[in-house]
């Protein structure tokens, strides 16, 4: 498998495995080995395995930010009937005031509900064009509403705004059921008592990694966990 540290950057494949493990109070669970180095392809399949060999599911599943994503969210909620207690990618920065004070940043636009239009910072209208979806290599498909500007053409903040060479109007993409998904594991992790059960996560499982690493001489990437 292509492992995520590459020191020679050409993507050799490499004899490896990429263990999932499920924790409650240091002791493991369950586990299973994949050969997929990302974390992400393996937590449906996981989840599966623990929902057939032990019947049921806790009723939060608790993992960090390397399992984020819109596919997990729907299985985990849809199909498994639990509650995701999962980061995504930009769970942090989103937060940070530097993201939240870019005037560049299209999440930091106004949105105009009832003409379903954002503004952008010079005060144009980027107003609704068309839907689109895109299928990953996976095969999940996405969807999306497609936002165009009708004319950045004599813009004063073209420049920061779009990329250099564009040559193409001001375009959004958005993902409504990803931003709904990303709303709802920042509420539950503004309560007090799912905050809690994710809190525990660190000293939860990442012990049980350092034990197999410093044992058995294995090394390990600390990215995977469930509860």
């Amino acid at each position: 498998m292509r492992m995520k540290e590459d020191h020679m950057k050409n993507g050799q494949l490499k004899p490896g495995h990429n263990l999932q493990i499920a924790t409650n109070s240091q002791f493991v669970l369950s586990y299973d080995l994949f050969q997929n180095p990302t974390d992400t392809r393996t937590l449906i399949p996981f989840l599966t395995m623990i929902q057939n060999t032990f019947g049921y599911l806790p009723e939060y599943i608790v993992a960090d930010a390397g399992y984020g994503s819109e596919q997990n969210y729907m299985a985990i909620i849809n199909d498994f009937n639990k509650t995701p207690l999962i980061t995504y990618g930009m769970f942090i920065k989103d937060k940070t005031r530097k993201f939240k004070s870019d005037i560049f940043n299209t999440q930091n636009w106004k949105y105009d509900e009832l003409n379903d239009e954002f503004i952008c910072p010079n005060n144009k209208r980027i107003g609704f064009k068309r839907y689109a979806y895109r299928n990953d290599r996976y095969g999940f498909k996405r969807d999306f509403k497609l936002y165009e500007c009708d004319d950045c053409s004599a813009c004063s903040l073209r420049q920061q705004c779009m990329k250099p060479n564009s040559k193409s109007n001001k375009k959004i993409m958005k993902n409504y059921n990803w931003e709904y998904f990303k709303a709802q594991i920042n509420q539950k992790l503004s309560e007090p008592e799912t905050k809690k059960i994710y809190s525990q996560r660190k000293i939860d499982v990442e012990p049980v990694f350092w034990i197999y690493e410093g044992y058995f001489g294995f090394h390990s990437n600390v990215s995977s966990r469930n509860k």
